[in-house]
């Protein structure tokens, strides 16, 4: 991604002298990973979380994993301390519960009390529930519902995803703090850098297990078994959990044709956080979910934090199906070859960011 990103160095994630390698997928292992990588960082965070809180805005382009990098933070700091909220399934929760009339009465009497906008409550829950199709869903309406959600979180860091969606909601963002009138913490901007072949690689190879509905991916997360159709010439994983015996995981509907289907979306994401990222006046953080590959030999990341991709074969003798890991090398969106990263990795640095953001 090119433009105002460019200003923002790569943050290292290699630690001098530390040795060791750590499972990132254990529990146990990922808890001294982070202290091990940003151990000072996490102590004066928490020393600043027992007063303080702050609202960061999460800017990415679909699947560039923000729920995921806001549950490892909840996993280092607790869930007491850190709180995600989803617009996107905010806005599809409210759409679903207000549809009963007591919590239509509950939610109501919230906007009565907080909402300002240029259509009615009335109108503005029709557009919500689709019954004036003419309508847009105000910008003034989602915020209500966020300032609601908020209130009932109490003292917690936010991480607000899905907001700003629009360019023409860049404004209202810049003063939702005092629009919200929401304390007096910091509000700061983290952008997601992920190239366009990672969200299609992910896209293209999501699975799901049609039982259980656990999902995994083919090229990155795969179960511990896997199948070959010999009709189709395609490799298929079996599902891990015992009461599903074995079934075979499938792809979602439109999956399989990747970044495509959401070009449109993807294209105003990019100019939505390039956007963003030009502001003055308030805190940047940006995360890259892929590094050059020079950057292992350059000392940048160590090898264990690079995404692994697993590929199939299937041995002849036996038609078993064995599964062989390698580094993940992708195409940036300049088409240099890259490293992608996984996710506690790029947690380390925003923890590193976040630190200095708030002048720790």
């Amino acid at each position: 991604m090119k433009g105002p990103l460019n200003e923002f160095p790569i943050v290292k994630t290699k630690v001098p002298n530390l040795d060791r390698t750590f499972d990132l997928n254990d529990p146990k292992e990922r808890t001294e990973y982070f202290e091990a990588k940003v151990g000072l960082e996490i102590a004066k965070l928490r020393e600043f979380f027992k007063n303080n809180t702050f609202i960061a805005y999460l800017l990415g382009k679909k699947n560039s994993g923000k729920g995921t990098y806001t549950k490892l933070m909840a996993e280092i700091f607790g869930a007491d301390k850190i709180a995600h909220i989803s617009v996107g399934d905010l806005v599809r929760e409210t759409h679903k519960i207000i549809q009963e009339p007591a919590e239509r009465a509950k939610i109501v009497e919230y906007l009565e009390e907080n909402y300002r906008g240029y259509i009615s409550i009335d109108e503005a829950i029709d557009a919500l529930l689709g019954k004036n199709q003419k309508a847009l869903l105000p910008t003034e309406f989602i915020l209500t519902l966020v300032k609601r959600e908020i209130d009932r979180l109490e003292k917690k860091v936010i991480f607000l995803d899905g907001f700003p969606r629009d360019l023409d909601q860049v404004q209202y963002s810049l003063y939702f703090r005092n629009l919200i009138d929401y304390r007096s913490d910091p509000d700061i901007f983290i952008a997601i850098n992920i190239p366009l072949s990672v969200i299609d690689e992910r896209m293209r190879n999501r699975v799901v297990c049609p039982v259980c509905q656990t999902p995994r991916n083919l090229t990155t997360m795969p179960t511990k078994e896997a199948g070959y159709d010999e009709k189709t010439g395609q490799f298929f994983l079996k599902c891990d959990n015992p009461s599903c015996n074995g079934a075979r995981m499938v792809s979602k509907e439109g999956d399989t044709a990747g970044v495509e289907s959401i070009r449109e979306r993807l294209e105003l994401d990019d100019q939505l956080i390039k956007k963003v990222m030009s502001l003055h006046g308030i805190p940047k953080i940006l995360l890259r979910n892929a590094v050059p590959v020079a950057s292992i030999p350059g000392g940048v990341v160590d090898a264990y934090e690079v995404t692994p991709k697993y590929i199939f074969n299937l041995e002849k003798n036996t038609n078993k199906v064995t599964i062989k890991e390698e580094p993940w090398i992708v195409k940036d969106d300049e088409g240099q070859d890259s490293y992608s990263l996984l996710a506690p990795s790029v947690v380390v640095s925003l923890i590193k960011q976040l630190a200095q953001a708030l002048q720790l």
